[in-house]
């Protein structure tokens, strides 16, 4: 896709190449737009044509936004949306829409809300009775989780981690038994502090996955072991560039046969033999017809 800067004024329209598009007419609401983590080609065409067509045009850093609309020659009204004046940016946007104007919501880069404001003035607009309509897109952290070869049935996204160490620690505690993928945003100028961090509070032997410049020219993504990559960016140069990093699940801890018995007899006591190896099923990961005969096995014991 080729885009330029459209000579229209206010008409409504965004560019293709060199094919110019009117937007069709937006309902009123606001538009949780996607935007481009770096390649400005991952745009949609549904985001392009909410984009031209929205009234407002609601962005984290407006000049940022800028190079995005046009690229794809779109001329709308913008203004800024961030955490610094979201306490006074956001009413107004409120008072837009309450009035039936149209307000498209992006931010820098990805989906919004995602570790950006925005999730405050989607409560409020909910609560006012104004629709939100969520436009999908690019993601960061679901870009990393795909790349990275970690397990990706359960993943859990924590966004950035405090910076100070001890807080740091603390919350990565938190996260030790969670039986899902991590991911988390991080400066790159703290990226080997935290892996050392997350090797303490973790365990260094840990899968994980490190992206970096995601979508653009520089692109890279490093697995190995979180002791691996640790060690790596200590004796590397600070890298540059927006990182993700996903640490795998912790290994699962194989159940001794006494244990699970005893969790058996134990639900058995309290409900009906197939409910309790359905529970045990649930709670040991095991088969639960395998469950069940070893629980009657259990009961025919003298």
């Amino acid at each position: 896709m080729n885009g330029g800067l459209s000579l229209t004024g206010d008409k409504r329209s965004y560019l293709i190449g060199q094919t110019e598009i009117a937007a069709r007419a937006l309902q009123p609401a606001l538009y949780l737009v996607a935007t481009p983590i770096g390649n400005l080609a991952d745009i949609t065409l549904r985001a392009l044509e909410t984009l031209a067509a929205a009234d407002i045009v609601a962005c984290e850093d407006t000049r940022v936004s800028r190079v995005l609309l046009e690229r794809y020659g779109i001329r709308r009204r913008t203004t800024a949306y961030h955490e610094h004046n979201a306490q006074e940016a956001g009413p107004k946007l409120i008072e837009a829409l309450a009035a039936g104007q149209s307000v498209a919501l992006i931010s820098d880069a990805g989906t919004p809300l995602v570790s950006d404001p925005g999730y405050r003035l989607v409560g409020e607009a909910l609560e006012q009775g104004i629709r939100v309509v969520p436009i999908p897109g690019p993601s960061a952290a679901l870009a990393a989780l795909t790349a990275s070869g970690l397990p990706s049935d359960a993943f859990l996204f924590t966004g950035f981690l405090p910076v100070k160490t001890g807080q740091r620690l603390t919350k990565l505690e938190t996260f030790k038994q969670v039986p899902a993928t991590l991911i988390f945003f991080e400066s790159p100028r703290r990226l080997a502090e935290t892996l050392g961090a997350m090797v303490e509070a973790l365990g260094g032997e840990r899968k994980a996955a490190i992206g970096r410049e995601l979508t653009k020219a520089f692109e890279e993504m490093r697995t190995g072991t979180l002791a691996e990559l640790a060690d790596h960016y200590a004796a590397a140069d600070t890298p540059k560039g927006e990182i993700v990093i996903c640490v795998g699940p912790p290994e699962a801890a194989e159940d001794q046969p006494a244990d699970v018995d005893r969790l058996l007899l134990s639900l058995a006591a309290e409900m009906p033999a197939s409910k309790a190896a359905a529970e045990a099923a649930k709670m040991t990961g095991g088969q639960k017809q395998a469950l069940y005969r070893r629980l009657l096995e259990l009961k025919d014991r003298p």
